[in-house]
């Protein structure tokens, strides 16, 4: 996320439970991705559920980012 996107969420997120959720959401997903990740070895199961989490966050910053955008024309 760009800085410019995170003081968005800093400051709207307060007000914006949707976007508040949103980005913890994405926060814990970026966390278990990196533990799964880190692992030498991946079982079938973990392999699959990065592939699950992955497009979980994709999902999520998408609609994040749509948010973020609304809050961007509106202050412009």
């Amino acid at each position: 996320m760009e800085a410019s996107d995170l003081e968005l969420i800093e400051k709207h997120g307060v007000e914006d439970t949707q976007i508040k959720a949103l980005w913890d959401q994405h926060s814990v997903y970026e966390k278990m991705l990196e533990k799964l990740e880190a692992k030498s070895y991946q079982s079938p199961t973990e392999i699959q559920e990065i592939k699950e989490l992955k497009k979980k966050k994709l999902a999520g910053k998408t609609q994040l980012q749509g948010l973020l955008d609304k809050y961007r024309t509106s202050e412009a």
